[in-house]
């Protein structure tokens, strides 16, 4: 459960005092966004990883005979964080994140970008195009902004949302390519209605941390696809299974997934045969912030 906004607000408060007058970037950089993450009560390491390398960035780094750079703080498909020391200029240091783009895959790019110098932070939605900017020692009246962290969502669902279109477009791609290999019927209903759970559960907190799934997905399926079914028939089981008549030798990847009462994952459904393709259009959506998303939207691609 995420952390009350009373509770955010204290830690905000003794985490501006204790960085209070900090300035090497080098020296203490990490140190502060690892606390920072800690404010909302989600531990740095489980969502975002320093000085992540990135194949190719844009002029910035051409220009210097560089072949690519390293992102400060980077939380795939949420966030890119560029720090710098107290009193640099904070313009040049969102430019410098926004470099970074070219070489992230489409599905990694971050809806929010924060760059800071300590005694400021700025934050950027990309969604909306707002700049925020305040002092250090007014984060507790800004933490509403960083409700993305704690794991709070706050905003209006409409079918017409573009992030709506964009899941139905593609829940809807993996769809036919299932559908066109053979996949089809009751048993592809049934197996797109698991995988729709799945990605809602990941991003609505059933599932911990967050971007299990997709994780299960990236780190445990190889990329041809060939082993996407089974593993997907085997995790649908897990599901089925209350924790305490699991395998005792179940792999500990399956093992951080709850049990899913309700007779969703119960029907045994034929092993689906992927590719690639699949594979990598099933992390595309995972990609995209479920809990953004209407469910009601999928009701054209049962019909």
């Amino acid at each position: 459960m995420p952390l009350s906004l009373n509770e955010i607000k204290d830690r905000a408060l003794a985490f501006s005092r204790e960085w209070e007058g900090a300035q090497a970037e080098r020296a203490e950089a990490q140190t502060f966004w690892n606390e920072f993450f800690n404010v909302f009560g989600v531990s740095r390491r489980r969502l975002a990883s320093f000085e992540e390398p990135v194949r190719r960035a844009r002029t910035r780094f051409e220009e210097k005979g560089a072949g690519g750079g390293f992102i400060d703080l980077f939380w795939r498909g949420t966030l890119i964080a560029e720090h710098k020391s107290l009193g640099r200029d904070l313009d040049s240091a969102y430019k410098q994140a926004l470099e970074y783009f070219d070489g992230l895959a489409e599905r990694d790019l971050p809806r929010y970008v924060i760059v800071s110098d300590f005694a400021r932070i700025r934050l950027y939605d990309l969604d909306t195009g707002r700049p925020t900017e305040f002092p250090l020692k007014d984060l507790y009246k800004n933490i509403k902004l960083f409700g993305f962290i704690a794991g709070y969502i706050t905003q209006q669902i409409t079918a017409q949302d573009p992030v709506n279109i964009k899941a139905a477009e593609r829940m809807g791609k993996l769809h036919d390519r299932l559908r066109a290999s053979g996949y089809e019927g009751h048993v592809l209903e049934v197996l797109l209605v698991r995988l729709l759970f799945c990605l809602f559960a990941e991003d609505t907190t059933l599932f911990e941390p967050r971007g299990s799934f997709r994780d299960f997905i990236e780190n445990n399926t190889r990329e041809d696809g060939s082993d996407l079914g089974p593993q997907l028939s085997l995790l649908f089981q897990v599901l089925n299974t209350a924790e305490n008549r699991r395998q005792k030798g179940l792999d500990e990847v399956f093992v951080a997934f709850p049990y899913v009462n309700g007779r969703l994952f119960e029907e045994t459904l034929p092993i689906s045969a992927c590719d690639r393709t699949m594979r990598e259009m099933l992390l595309d959506c995972c990609a995209l912030d479920w809990g953004r998303i209407s469910p009601a939207i999928f009701g054209a691609l049962f019909q």
